[in-house]
């Protein structure tokens, strides 16, 4: 039992790292989506900084989370097409704005329904509040980890979204979180980031505009990159699959 689960999580890796590789090599230009990112933020916040100020304020909120989700379906749907046709080109970026826009947006709202539940729970604990909140933001950066993916691969509602990427951890959480818990710790190796935002699209940009530093951010986004490619390729694989069919289909993994 225990040999056949260790065949079949080096069979599954095997597998995702040879099409990762493929992929970030046909598709190494989402590096520099970080870089557009960052700027898109940075020209919006001054939009609303300098436009939306007194009554107005209220609004600045709703308007900044249509923003982030515009940027994360923008990503999500360039992982999209990395994974399922190997390629992404400049009308993929601009249609991706709004491909995955109201589906990450539910998510969204649902996750801001929930908080104002959390944070009745969290009165409720007093003194330990701190200590449940991050117990509470560990236990949903685990359970809930491959909801980017569930969203850009299944065609399901925002709410079945979250459910489904439940059920696919229960299903398959050794096999996605050992290559997950191995980038993680690269990444904070290399770059001092600890992802706690399943939602991440880029590394910040620390603004150092010497060779050095661009150098360091790319290799830094690169990374990240792969790691995000190497994700969606490793989902596809197991949310199409179980383990008994990979054991006896090996041209599965050619």
């Amino acid at each position: 039992m225990i040999l056949d689960l260790l065949k079949d999580i080096v069979m599954v890796n095997k597998a995702t790292i040879k099409k990762s590789v493929k992929s970030f090599k046909n598709n190494w230009i989402i590096i520099f989506t970080g870089l557009v990112y960052v700027f898109l933020n940075i020209f919006m916040l001054t939009i609303l900084n300098t436009f939306f100020r007194g009554v107005l304020f209220v609004l600045a909120g709703f308007i900044m989370a249509i923003v982030s989700s515009s940027l994360i379906s923008n990503y999500l749907y360039l992982l999209s097409n990395i994974i399922n046709y190997d390629r992404i080109t400049k009308d993929d970026f601009k249609d991706g704005f709004k491909y995955f826009l109201w589906k990450v947006y539910g998510v969204f709202f649902i996750a801001w329904l929930a908080s104002y539940f959390l944070s009745f729970i969290e009165r409720l604990a007093g003194t330990n509040a701190a200590l449940l909140s991050r117990i509470i933001s560990i236990v949903i950066l685990i359970a809930l980890n491959p909801l980017p993916e569930t969203i850009y691969q299944k065609y399901y509602s925002p709410f079945e979204s979250i459910g489904y990427a439940f059920e696919f951890m229960r299903e398959n959480w050794l096999n996605w979180m050992i290559p997950n818990i191995i980038f993680y710790f690269l990444l904070y190796l290399t770059t001092g980031t600890l992802l706690s935002d399943i939602f991440t699209t880029h590394l910040n940009f620390n603004f150092d505009f010497s060779i050095r530093g661009i150098g360091i951010y790319l290799l830094m986004q690169a990374l990240f990159s792969f790691m995000m490619i190497y994700r969606g390729h490793l989902y596809k694989l197991l949310s199409t699959s179980t383990r008994r069919k990979r054991m006896y289909m090996n041209k599965f993994y050619d």
